[in-house]
């Protein structure tokens, strides 16, 4: 299990705490205003405001779907790549042999050609991963403070490409790399370039080749298809109006609820004259809660947009590349003191 990430109450308050004491802002002037002065008249019917809120919760509804939808398929697409990644590896290690060598080779020289592959393989992850991360104009939740002020940033913001690819690539690979605008690309091109010559040389057996090659087509098909929920974003129409639909709900809800509770401490007057005087300040919590509800929906959906952005809510892909590194670097044998170990987990969060 990759993703551990549990929120508390405490949590979930504590994230949209600014946006909460706007409102308590928002409503409380209103109150006042009605309260202290004569603007009985500074009202709408709830009609009106009804039939809003029901659209606002519609198309907050549909983007929430479609966020979750983005979300679940990244997820998939870094399951995919974490099963295709170990049979790759399993291969690799069982389909370089002597077996159809005319001359045949070391077994240090075989071990050392599974090594460059496998090494080149979790090269391949590394630049998918930062390319993953890689900021993009329409990803600004990870710039919201309340996602920056817990030091939850991802392992990729605090390292770069070129130091996290050198360990595992030669320096004629690395060269060939970074002169390529797609890294994660010219690595698979290099896979095969590779898988190529071993089977010239008989290392690897021509329905071997094949197989190794099917693998790479794989992780081709996954490294598109999460490049592509990198490159389109969730569409932006759909996105700014739901942020103002909801804005414009927020703003125009204390202009009904107010009155209304107004009109219902008079109702109460030959009951109790001081509850009714102050019921109006009842509305405080009311309006509170319902604007903190439709605000956080939306903010939740804006949050899930774009999995790969680097907040606490996204698929963590670099613990799933870790993850990898770790299961295949244990299978050829290495010490543990040499296998890197797990990234972080901050505040119950993982990257």
């Amino acid at each position: 299990m990759y993703i551990k990430k549990t929120y508390t109450a405490f949590e979930m308050a504590w994230w949209t705490r600014f946006e909460t004491f706007l409102f308590f802002g928002i409503i409380t002037s209103w109150v006042a205003i009605h309260y202290f002065l004569d603007v009985a008249w500074l009202k709408i019917p709830w009609t009106p405001l009804a039939l809003i809120g029901t659209a606002v919760a519609f198309v907050i509804g549909f983007q929430n779907n479609a966020a979750y939808g983005r979300i679940w398929e990244a997820r998939k697409i870094w399951g995919g790549i974490v099963n295709t990644s170990r049979t790759f590896g399993m291969f690799a290690q069982d389909m370089l042999t002597n077996e159809h060598t005319e001359t045949p080779v070391t077994e240090a020289k075989l071990q050392e050609e599974i090594k460059t592959l496998t090494y080149r393989h979790i090269a391949w992850m590394t630049a998918l991963r930062h390319a993953m991360r890689m900021p993009k104009p329409w990803e600004t939740s990870i710039n919201h403070k309340t996602n920056q002020e817990w030091d939850t940033r991802p392992p990729e913001l605090d390292s770069t490409l070129e130091k996290d690819l050198k360990p595992y690539i030669s320096q004629s690979d690395f060269d060939y790399v970074m002169s390529k605008n797609n890294k994660q690309t010219a690595l698979l091109y290099l896979q095969s370039h590779h898988l190529k010559k071993l089977k010239e040389e008989g290392i690897i057996w021509e329905f071997s080749f094949l197989e190794l090659e099917s693998i790479l087509q794989e992780l081709f098909t996954l490294q598109g298809k999460s490049e592509r929920i990198k490159n389109f974003p969730y569409p932006r129409q759909f996105a700014t109006l739901n942020h103002f639909f909801m804005w414009i709900f927020v703003l125009l809800l204390p202009l009904a609820l107010v009155p209304q509770f107004s009109e219902i401490g008079n109702e109460i007057t030959a009951k109790s004259q001081v509850i009714s005087d102050l019921f109006i300040w009842l509305s405080i919590p009311f309006y509170v809660i319902v604007a903190w509800v439709f605000h956080t929906m939306e903010r939740i959906g804006r949050t899930g947009e774009n999995p790969f952005e680097g907040t606490a809510n996204d698929v963590p892909i670099s613990t799933i590349a870790r993850g990898i590194e770790i299961d295949l670097r244990q299978n050829l044998g290495e010490s543990k003191d040499d296998i890197p170990e797990q990234f972080l987990i901050k505040y119950n969060t993982q990257f």
